[in-house]
């Protein structure tokens, strides 16, 4: 690994470690290393999603009534 790593402990469910295992063999990678390929990504999903959230906190609130009235004029319920 070409950065700075930690160790660390994670207990894994036995057939999780085997399906890591395997695919690890089977792309040559280590256990370890799609670990980290997997939180990264989780992470960078976070990151949009919270950048999602803050775009739209600037919208306007409207009232779960409005939000109904407004279904009813576009015929959606």
């Amino acid at each position: 690994m070409g950065t700075q790593t930690k160790r660390t402990t994670i207990y894994l469910e036995s057939d999780l470690h085997k399906a890591l295992r395997l695919k690890a063999v089977t792309i040559s990678s280590s256990v370890s290393g799609l670990i980290n390929l997997a939180i990264r990504e989780s992470l960078a999903e976070d990151a949009e999603d919270i950048a999602s959230f803050e775009e739209r906190g600037k919208e306007p609130l409207i009232s779960y009534d409005e939000m109904v009235k407004r279904l009813r004029i576009n015929g959606r319920i």
